[in-house]
């Protein structure tokens, strides 16, 4: 398996320095960053839009993997494909035209994802998996950081890798919720490709550096 990327997620930034924490995360080896779009009707909070894209877009050349927590998201895609958005995931649950909103999002010439929320089983999406790029297992009940990781959702990686290989499409699997260095390794075995980490990285008190590092120390000690 190839090394774990590492997702920073701006949830947990402080916005009052986000471009000198971008910044950090670019030198310390972050892989993407990643940013939550929360509207307030899909999730029980509110986060940051478009804006917040562009902006960072201009201070990292990090790719940008836009997690859009948000109803009717097809209505949206065009506009954070604009403000520089690497990545678009849509939630399965909350694109009922699935199909045509994946196709949307690569006809613009940028990775298409989907998301799955724990009690959703990945049966759901699995005719139209061919047009992802990525997979993102809410390993939380999305729409607030720092809970604690659901451990009955990690099954879906595996599934999802099986399906994958057997098809041999190169998909990128990504755990969204409760990673930190306690539960990192458990995540990347159980088939995860792709780490987000919020409170994780910012909030470590030692800073983004040490919870970058931190987070590839337990990877390193527990998986090799």
């Amino acid at each position: 398996m190839s090394a774990t990327k590492l997702a920073p997620s701006l949830l947990s930034a402080d916005f009052t320095r986000l471009g000198e924490q971008l910044a950090t995360c670019q030198t310390v080896g972050a892989d993407w960053i990643h940013i939550d779009v929360m509207d307030g009707r899909f999730v029980p909070n509110i986060s940051m839009g478009a804006l917040i894209v562009e902006a960072a877009r201009r201070v990292t050349h990090l790719p940008l993997d836009v997690h859009l927590m948000i109803v009717e998201p097809e209505r949206y895609i065009e506009q954070f494909a604009a403000a520089g958005a690497s990545h678009i995931t849509v939630h399965v649950e909350a694109s009922p035209h699935l199909h045509r909103t994946l196709q949307a999002i690569r006809g613009l010439g940028i990775k298409a994802g989907i998301a799955v929320n724990p009690h959703t089983p990945i049966t759901s999406f699995t005719d139209v998996l061919y047009l992802a790029d990525i997979v993102t297992v809410m390993t939380v009940n999305p729409g607030f950081g720092g809970q604690s990781l659901i451990h009955s959702a990690l099954k879906k990686f595996t599934q999802l890798r099986q399906l994958a290989g057997e098809s041999g499409q190169s998909l990128e699997l990504v755990a969204d919720g409760g990673v930190n260095v306690q539960t990192a390794a458990e995540v990347v075995q159980a088939g995860a490709s792709v780490l987000v980490a919020g409170n994780a990285v910012f909030a470590h008190p030692e800073g983004i550096s040490a919870g970058m590092a931190a987070l590839r120390g337990a990877l390193k000690d527990k998986t090799s």
